[in-house]
């Protein structure tokens, strides 16, 4: 929106015309997405608990945690409001991409709010039934994963790149489908068991989102990504703006949910969280670096998946004292910030390892 009056305004003064530089939108709309959360989060919270959205603990859970019950939950409607907003702000309008992502953010923004209504308004243990759930987040990749093959014009939009080499890529044709579904699924609901602790999850999409805006931003180079090795893809020049757009609301919303958190954000939030991750890696082809950049993700949805097949498989017997993995140190008497703190710095190390494969290649 801002660009397009920019644009009008230029015509009379050349000042404006700095809008439409990349580097000063993504520096711009980040600062705007923080700002917003700081102003924006104080009222959140005071509304959140007039409302009585208060967090639902688990009795299995650690000891812990008990405390952190009835702390404001659904802070990620203001997470998922301001990135909105601002990439309504700063993007360009006409770009596919930014509506496909701005989708994936959406549509699941909506499966997780309604989990949220249900497990804390009607009081429902489980909140949306696991196979409801899944359904609406299968359907809304399958439409984002279609879309995108629909409008591909070139084979590097279909293209599947492996990290650390260059001769490993090639044309997945129609297998583009499942794999792309595969990925913003997988990424959505890896995001949600992360978030466990109190700035957890935030933190470590906040570092993916940097990692992933970078890569962007070479991949719409024709120079970089030629020197690089990966697809040159100039239709995704904008999705600098909402990974940028991200890392400020995600810092914003830090500051209300850092240990001890005083908001927390829900399904609401970390579903449609991962969902864009996920999104913005198969836009920009690089799902495997996702799944190095954010290890932390990958490996408490694994921890999960064999602690449920283990207790399913072997009569009762468990391999994690709990899982997700984070809870597993909990219980074997880490402190909740020396968890979070050490699972930042393993993402930071990854996002950086990620970032060094682009040259390795």
């Amino acid at each position: 929106m801002l660009v397009l009056i920019s644009d009008w305004l230029s015509q009379y003064l050349s000042f404006f015309r700095v809008v439409d530089y990349l580097s000063f939108r993504a520096v711009f709309s980040m600062i705007t997405a923080l700002v917003l959360s700081l102003v924006i989060g104080p009222w959140m919270i005071r509304k959140l608990q007039i409302l009585h959205f208060g967090q639902v603990v688990r009795n299995d859970g650690p000891e812990s945690h008990l405390s952190k019950k009835g702390t404001p939950t659904m802070g990620g409607i203001m997470i998922n409001a301001v990135i909105l907003v601002t990439a309504l702000l700063w993007c360009r309008l006409d770009n596919w991409a930014v509506w496909i992502v701005l989708f994936g953010l959406v549509s699941h923004a909506a499966i997780g709010f309604a989990d949220d209504y249900l497990k804390v308004i009607r009081k429902s243990p489980d909140g949306l039934i696991a196979r409801w759930k899944y359904m609406w987040q299968s359907l809304a990749a399958l439409v984002i994963a279609v879309t995108l093959y629909c409008v591909a014009k070139t084979p590097n939009e279909t293209t599947i790149v492996f990290p650390f080499f260059k001769e490993w890529s090639f044309d997945l044709g129609l297998l583009f489908i499942p794999f792309a579904y595969f990925v913003i699924a997988g990424s959505s609901n890896a995001v949600n068991l992360t978030d466990g602790l109190d700035g957890l999850a935030i933190v470590c999409v906040v570092m993916v989102a940097t990692g992933l805006g970078i890569v962007t931003w070479l991949t719409s180079n024709v120079n970089y990504a030629d020197y690089l090795y990966i697809p040159y893809l100039p239709g995704v020049s904008e999705v600098v703006i909402i990974c940028t757009t991200l890392v400020g609301a995600g810092l914003g919303f830090l500051w209300f949910n850092t240990y001890p958190a005083q908001m927390f954000m829900g399904d609401v939030g970390s579903l449609a969280l991962g969902a864009i991750l996920g999104v913005i890696a198969v836009v920009i082809r690089e799902e495997f670096l996702l799944a190095i950049m954010g290890g932390i993700f990958v490996l408490e949805a694994i921890s999960v998946i064999l602690q449920v097949g283990s207790y399913k498989l072997r009569h009762g017997k468990r391999i994690f004292r709990m899982a997700p993995i984070h809870h597993h140190f909990e219980k074997g008497g880490w402190p909740e910030p020396r968890v979070i703190v050490r699972f930042w710095i393993i993402t930071l190390m990854l996002v950086i390892l990620g970032l060094i494969t682009l040259k390795l290649r």
